[in-house]
């Protein structure tokens, strides 16, 4: 209703389970509203991916709020419910935590709490409001809490030996790799978890730390001095030295003085002649589910005509070369193939072609995309191929309920393609109905690449007020 007509399923994200129910929810929204919807089912492609990091025990800082100087603003609170509920985290608590109901039962406000937090401090809860739902708990002192840490409930003032209760269910936490430019980073090809860097108290690195990359192709292809970048960018590097399971790079890039660099980050290698199919085995599974149920297929990171012969061989196979075949430019060598790409795509009864800004940035520089779009969408149009215009449109208002001044410009300029693509978001209903009357108004405007020159309202605007005068 708000505008969408067609819905991407990413194939990198889920399993035939849930995309099957994605897609029974979206012919019920057809049957329900009388509009229709096409399907693009995205094929991972060979995304390069670090693996994950190894797992610290959870730990739960739970602490008062203070002013700047220190002073007591509210004490921490602390939710206790009882296992037997339907558990939810209590949105105004600090922390929430379900315990043995037998436990909890009898608990009066003005009752003391009595545990040793993980540094081993004594601490204490108050509780000050029971409820049949569970209780309210609140404590003046910063604690430490993890799985085992026993609460006593005090028999009398002052005096332990009461009934227990022991914490469990926090969940463990991955750790996160500490990143400062000019710090050293191993990438091992080995199947294991990475390991965070350590460094002193004045921020010098003590022992690099170690990510893990496990597709043997990269220690092959890669060559010294070539750059590698991390999370969208955010982190870029040099290789300095290469083994067949182990890579060094020297960090020469960070977005802020220090990153945090988590597991199944996104690795971009622009100039490595990097020599992966474009179709791995998980690709050609998913691509059958595809054939039967989607409208077009994604093939991401499409680098070479190769490619695109390819997935026109396999979907032969599946009875599906009328299906619509959608080419991710989002590399330095698919941006540089693309004449070539598209002279094998116009082979497919129908194709397009989808700028995949995201990495295509990191690939080309950040300082090049706007070039590089306009010259996609220009040799697409000769082409006669549609094009989708992809990646962080309308970011802001998707996510956080706001969009920027510089994104609705960029919505703007999604007018040159003849399809925008919107990630999911809490607020995406907003960011379509949006994104659709922005589009409208900019109809008037721009064709493609062809401006209108139509005529203006200010001008009339302004003749009008003239004529008055």
């Amino acid at each position: 209703k708000s505008g969408m007509n067609c819905m991407r399923i990413n194939c990198a994200h889920d399993y035939p389970e849930i995309w099957s129910r994605m897609i029974d929810t979206l012919r019920n929204a057809e049957q329900s509203t009388g509009l229709s919807c096409r399907i693009l089912m995205d094929l991972a492609g060979p995304k390069l991916r670090l693996g994950p990091m190894e797992t610290n025990p959870a730990v739960l800082k739970i602490r008062p709020v203070r002013a700047a100087n220190g002073k007591l603003v509210r004490p921490a609170r602390v939710w206790l419910t009882p296992v037997k509920t339907v558990f939810s985290e209590m949105p105004a608590a600090d922390a929430t935590f379900a315990l043995n109901p037998d436990w909890l039962d009898g608990l009066k406000a003005g009752e003391k709490i009595g545990f040793r937090d993980v540094r081993g401090a004594n601490r204490n809860w108050v509780i000050r409001e029971v409820r049949e739902d569970g209780c309210w708990a609140e404590s003046k002192k910063t604690a430490y809490i993890s799985n085992g840490t026993v609460l006593q409930r005090r028999v009398q003032k002052g005096v332990p030996g009461g009934p227990e209760a022991e914490i469990t269910g926090l969940t463990p936490q991955d750790s996160v790799c500490l990143i400062r430019k000019g710090d050293i980073l191993f990438i091992s090809a080995k199947v294991e978890p990475g390991k965070p860097a350590f460094h002193d108290s004045n921020g010098e690195l003590l022992n690099p730390g170690q990510v893990t990359l496990a597709i043997p192709e990269v220690y092959r292809d890669v060559r010294l001095g070539e750059p590698i970048f991390f999370d969208d960018g955010r982190i870029g590097g040099i290789i300095e030295k290469r083994s067949a399971e182990q890579l060094q790079v020297r960090i020469t890039h960070t977005r802020k003085p220090v990153e945090k660099l988590e597991g199944n980050r996104g690795v971009n290698l622009p100039d490595t002649n990097l020599k992966l199919a474009a179709l791995s085995t998980k690709d050609l599974q998913d691509l059958e589910f595809a054939a039967r149920h989607a409208d077009m297929i994604g093939l991401s990171f499409t680098n070479g005509p190769d490619d695109v012969r390819a997935l026109y061989q396999h979907l032969h196979k599946l009875g599906r070369e009328d299906i619509g075949a959608i080419l991710k430019i989002e590399t330095k060598r698919g941006f540089a193939n693309l004449p070539a790409i598209l002279l094998e795509a116009l082979k497919f009864p129908a194709c397009g072609v989808m700028i995949a800004r995201g990495d295509l940035a990191v690939e080309c520089g950040f300082e090049r995309l706007s070039e590089v779009q306009e010259e996609i969408l220009w040799v697409c149009e000769s082409a006669h191929v549609p094009v989708i215009w992809a990646t962080q449109v309308l970011e802001g208002l998707t996510k956080r309920g706001h969009a920027t001044r510089a994104e609705v410009t960029d919505a703007a300029m999604a007018q040159e393609a003849e399809a925008v693509m919107l990630n999911k978001g809490e607020h995406i209903i907003e960011a379509v109905e949006m994104l659709d009357d922005i589009l409208r108004r900019m109809q008037g405007h721009q064709r493609k690449k062809r401006s209108l020159m139509r005529k203006l309202h200010l001008a009339s605007e302004f003749h009008r007020k003239a004529a008055k005068a």
